[in-house]
């Protein structure tokens, strides 16, 4: 069992940066893949980033790309998302998601363990 506990989100202004880590408990964190996604009021969740469990290939949405990156510490069970340049619909409640079989980390299905969630906020 994998419990995920989000942290780093708040408001910040269009332009602005954010850093949200995700710090995992339980056994075998460096064997999944990891991966962020959102979801902003009345949309459906929304995939943003992902990492394989050795950090060799990562995936990032078009929306994202070149704005936000992602990485981890595997000793310190942890997996960041650093996200710059933000835009007002960046708004949303972002999940880290841990994925045993690393398969295809840009689908949320795909995932095993969720967190709670953490709220971004962006003003113009």
């Amino acid at each position: 069992q994998v419990q995920l506990v989000e942290s780093g989100g708040g408001l910040v202004r269009a332009g602005g940066s954010l850093r949200l880590s995700c710090a995992a408990s339980g056994r075998f964190f460096s064997s999944y893949g990891m991966g962020w996604f959102r979801q902003a009021p009345g949309k459906e969740r929304e995939f943003v980033a992902a990492i394989s469990w050795r950090g060799g290939t990562i995936y990032f949405a078009d929306s994202v790309k070149g704005r936000f990156t992602i990485s981890r510490d595997n000793a310190k069970n942890t997996v960041y998302l650093q996200m710059n340049s933000l835009k007002p619909e960046d708004t949303a409640v972002y999940y880290c998601a841990g994925d045993l079989k690393s398969s295809r980390l840009w689908v949320a299905t795909e995932y095993d363990y969720w967190g709670q969630g953490t709220q971004v906020t962006v003003s113009l």
